[in-house]
């Protein structure tokens, strides 16, 4: 488990080795962690209205069930919690990869931040698709996709969810030698 000490030391430590802007996405991973732990294993009662009287100044929040999940065309479903991968600038993207379902060698135009926040995501790169060649990523992993490199990406046999922050437009190019 993840106290508050180990947590400080973390960012200390990731910080120092990576820099400010992969220190946010990792602070914004460890909080989707957590959220998306309460989406998996618990499910909340449903807030009405305002019951804590938050100041909507100092906050904002989407529970679990008002998230909007859409599946794409690759199999993967999506649900954005920040921003437009569509367009120029920031985002934050919850993504499920049910089991059995993997993206074809592709490459994206910029550098992502990938977390797995719950079950194994398998990789693997290069142009030509072969799942039994991929490379076993479990939960709690933190991975950077470089931009402009070719990989492929999903789960095997279990579900996977990740958190993954980039710069958009997040288009993807097929990229696969047939």
């Amino acid at each position: 488990m993840l106290t508050a000490a180990k947590g400080q030391n973390f960012g200390r430590q990731f910080g120092a080795r990576y820099g400010v802007a992969a220190l946010a996405c990792a602070a914004v991973a460890i909080f989707v962690l957590g959220f998306v732990s309460a989406l998996v294993f618990v499910r909340p009662a449903k807030a009405e209205g305002n019951p804590a009287n938050l100041n909507p100044a100092a906050i904002s929040y989407t529970l679990p069930d008002q998230l909007k999940w859409v599946t794409q065309p690759n199999g993967a479903i999506n649900a954005v919690l920040r921003g437009d991968p569509s367009k120029p600038g920031p985002y934050i993207v919850l993504t499920k990869w049910t089991a059995h379902h993997m993206s074809r060698p592709h490459f994206h135009p910029n550098d992502r931040f990938v977390m797995v926040l719950s079950g194994t995501w398998w990789v693997g790169t290069g142009t030509k698709y072969d799942p039994d060649s991929t490379v076993p990523m479990p939960t709690g992993t933190f991975a950077e996709h470089y931009g402009k490199q070719v990989h492929y990406d999903g789960a095997k046999d279990g579900d996977v969810v990740l958190e993954i922050v980039g710069d958009g437009p997040a288009t993807q190019v097929a990229a696969e030698e047939k």
